[in-house]
């Protein structure tokens, strides 16, 4: 099996869902914040990442309303999938990725939701992607030893 490594890995950035929802959305709280936060990554030449997970995640968010906004029509959130797909790098779920999430459960004391999480840094670990970029500072602090996180406020 070939393995794909983030190419640049020391720059590579893995986006995690909230960021995609919040600059995919005008009246989402944190909009203009994750837009310069795209931005200033790709002046950089980052490689920005998402997963299979991160998309199913985008999509199940933005198919039901939010405290900031509607439901998006189905076929918006496919146009936007689609777009992703099309612009960013994306990583397939493999059995490298599982074999990470089965270390880090034995590792590192998670359980639940906290699962979902604990797969995105397996991805990232797989794809040696180094940093992630989240306003969820605290669903992955029990990462750190593994991970870099970036924040989109100051």
């Amino acid at each position: 099996m070939v393995m794909m490594v983030a190419d640049n890995a020391a720059t590579a950035l893995f986006i995690d869902t909230n960021i995609l929802v919040y600059a995919n959305v005008a009246e989402a709280p944190l909009h203009q914040q994750a837009i310069s936060a795209l931005q200033r990554a790709h002046q950089h030449g980052r490689s920005l990442w998402l997963s299979r997970q991160v998309l199913r995640e985008f999509a199940a968010v933005r198919s039901r309303p939010q405290s900031f906004t509607h439901a998006a029509e189905p076929a918006v959130i496919v146009e936007r999938l689609r777009f992703f797909e099309n612009n960013f790098n994306v990583a397939d779920e493999t059995s490298a990725v599982s074999s990470c999430l089965q270390k880090l459960i034995i590792d590192i004391p998670l359980g639940g939701k906290q699962v979902h999480d604990a797969n995105i840094v397996a991805t990232m670990l797989a794809f040696d992607i180094p940093t992630l970029l989240t306003h969820n500072h605290g669903d992955f602090e029990r990462y750190a030893a593994f991970i870099t996180i970036e924040g989109i406020t100051g």
